[in-house]
């Protein structure tokens, strides 16, 4: 295993967005409290497109940045790619539309061209309070100590025939907010793969490391020192 977790990035970074910024300080309010240490390298979504699943794997975790974005339609191809690898993904804000719509186009979902996806329901690029609701045992675990209010530039509604096509199938829906849509969604069938549409490392701080954050570096972690003891 590596003394070093590599976690890549993939976002058209700018140093003006909050989000962006608080990415990369979130990161290491994270490795702080997990006393693991971490580099990170942004890789721009049209650079992206054009490596191939083993480029991908010589890093621990793959974390989808927030938009915007010069080309989402680039996203599609880096899905299909980073999906292909066992590295864990995580992924915050406005990608996490068009995640669902990769999962319709490629999967089929959606034959007759209806609208499933909501357009962004937050106005301008102002964040909107959201308030978190788990689902599962593992989110109500990681939120007891975490205040159950997030910051987001993105909000989307799923469409109740899209949720029947996809939740219990392709992905589990681990919190809700409080419109009842769904917040943080996981990936069937994939060693760690979650998406929220909100931004979580905007609420963390050095001294509360936001839960989802560790939890991504630890599953990096985790799934690291697995590829190293197969290797020895």
């Amino acid at each position: 295993m590596s003394e070093v977790l590599k976690i890549a990035i993939i976002g058209d970074y700018n140093f003006t967005y909050n989000s962006h910024h608080a990415t990369n300080l979130s990161l290491d309010h994270a490795s702080d409290f997990l006393e693991t240490e971490v580099n990170y390298y942004w890789i721009k979504i049209n650079e992206a497109i054009q490596y191939k699943r083993v480029y991908f794997e010589q890093f621990d975790g793959i974390w989808i940045a927030p938009g915007p974005f010069l080309n989402h339609f680039f996203l599609n191809g880096v899905f299909k790619v980073i999906l292909e690898s066992n590295v864990p993904v995580f992924l915050t804000g406005e990608g996490y539309k068009h995640f669902f719509e990769y999962l319709i186009s490629i999967n089929q979902l959606n034959p007759y061209g209806e609208k499933l996806i909501s357009d962004n329901l937050i106005e301008g690029s102002q964040f909107e309070r959201v308030t978190i609701y788990p689902k599962t045992k593992d989110i109500v675990k990681l939120y007891e100590n975490c205040n159950h209010t997030e910051l987001s530039s993105s909000r989307f509604s799923l469409y109740p025939q899209l949720m029947d096509q996809l939740n219990g199938h392709l992905i589990d829906i681990e919190a809700t907010n409080q419109f009842e849509d769904p917040e943080i969604v996981t990936l069937r069938n994939h060693p760690f793969f979650m998406a929220c549409s909100f931004c979580p490392q905007i609420s963390s701080t050095r001294d509360l490391p936001h839960p989802l954050i560790y939890t991504f570096l630890k599953m990096a972690r985790e799934l690291s020192a697995s590829k190293f003891s197969q290797l020895v």
